[in-house]
């Protein structure tokens, strides 16, 4: 094969492995019962591609092709470790009869069993018996098939350190056992929320980066979508519809959020005709079926925050009066220090920067916020509003001092160049 074909092909199964391997995961963790035993099977299965693909071409539907080969490099390494004698036999069985139907062509019931598969190892993934930490290393390893390296660069650790999550993670699944499934009914309520909560970390990081040379990282926040639309396909609550119109809301900005040269740009200044209209659209509408639920919760709320900004023409003609409303529902549903500071910064815009301060220097009373630098930069905004130029000066070099994205830090420093 010409060197130039080969690495066409390549690129088409790194291609595949990014958009297929947590599909072909999920359905090997359901067939293999172990979550290790069932990466390296796909592994080598991707691996086999690379060696066969060259002379035989690539399968007209790969992911079968892929999902077999898998299940045959399980079975032989079970053989080779006497392992999983009694699903041995099974396992051949269904194997055997899943290459017959690739002969003819997928299954009709395929595609949703594979879904349903996704399913089962996102609830997997995000068990409320796993530290928060590990759920979400976790469902970016092995539901968005992130690398090792790319989770520990969003999330400030060590490849080492991140690793460490992992192998803990699976080892709990494994020694609890951790069942993999959906939960019924009864359980679902608890369950769904840290299934959530993982989704929006996973977008929050996309969103507004921790660290690093851009302010947004496209992978995390295209992958919290997916995961979104899935879980509102497979699950349509109303907190979840809620979620992804939020994601979509927030998501619409993304083309104003930087100027052409990588600069953090503010709401206040953003060119909203860079605004993703049809996000915005899909997003109203998902907002308007989950408020008809009365069923909703705070991602809802936040949706509907979000919501009020994607119709306003301008910073000025923003309803200030109905996002404070908003966000006094939204802190009796969850009082966090975050909701509380985001709400006196809509008091300070809705009633002038005197308010805002009042309620921003009472948030931050109890120290709880005192690392936080969108804190410090609120309430610099605020004295700088109002000509307070020493106090702006300093809590704008406190909020400096804690972020540690240079976009943010170049918008900072400005702010503070401004000043002088």
């Amino acid at each position: 094969m010409q060197q130039n074909a080969r690495e066409e092909l390549s690129r088409t199964i790194e291609t595949l492995y990014r958009s297929e391997s947590g599909r072909i995961l999920a359905t090997l963790v359901r067939l293999l019962g172990d979550l290790d035993v069932a990466e390296e099977a796909m592994h080598e299965a991707f691996a086999a591609a690379l060696d066969t693909w060259p002379q035989a071409g690539v399968p007209e539907k790969p992911r079968p092709w892929l999902i077999s080969t898998a299940r045959f490099k399980a079975i032989d390494g079970m053989r080779r470790r006497a392992r999983f004698e009694n699903a041995q036999t099974d396992l051949e069985l269904y194997t055997e009869a899943r290459v017959n139907e690739a002969r003819i062509g997928e299954a009709p019931h395929e595609e949703e069993e594979i879904e349903d598969d996704r399913l089962r190892l996102i609830f997997t993934c995000c068990h409320p018996a796993l530290p928060p930490e590990a759920r979400v290393a976790l469902t970016l390893r092995e539901v968005c098939g992130l690398t090792t390296e790319e989770i520990a660069k969003a999330f400030l650790v060590t490849p080492s350190t991140l690793a460490q999550r992992v192998v803990r993670a699976k080892t709990k699944i494994r020694e609890t056992p951790i069942p993999y499934e959906v939960p019924t009914p009864k359980e679902l309520p608890e369950r769904l929320g840290a299934v959530l909560q993982v989704i929006y970390l996973v977008f929050n990081e996309g969103y507004s980066a921790a660290a690093g040379a851009e302010v947004t990282r496209a992978d995390l926040t295209g992958e919290a979508i997916r995961l979104g639309r899935l879980l509102t396909e497979l699950q349509p609550e109303p907190e979840v519809i809620g979620l992804l119109s939020l994601m979509l809301l927030q998501e619409s900005r993304h083309a104003a959020r930087t100027s052409a040269t990588g600069e953090l740009i503010l709401l206040e200044n953003q060119d909203r005709s860079l605004w993703n209209r049809a996000q915005i659209a899909e997003g109203g509408s998902l907002l308007k079926k989950a408020l008809n639920s009365r069923r909703f919760g705070p991602y809802t709320l936040q949706a509907a925050i979000a919501a009020v900004h994607a119709e306003a023409e301008s910073v000025a003609a923003t309803d200030w009066r109905q996002i404070v409303a908003l966000y006094d529902q939204l802190v009796r549903m969850q009082p966090s220090p975050v909701v509380h500071l985001n709400r006196a910064v809509a008091i300070g815009l809705r009633d002038g920067p005197e308010a805002g301060l009042r309620h921003i220097d009472a948030v931050m009373e109890d120290g709880e916020l005192a690392n936080y630098y969108l804190a410090h930069s609120a309430r610099a905004d605020m004295y700088r509003r109002l000509g307070r130029t020493a106090e702006a000066r300093s809590a704008y070099e406190k909020a400096l001092a804690l972020t540690q994205q240079e976009p943010e830090r170049r918008f900072l420093q400005m702010r503070i160049r401004q000043l002088k």
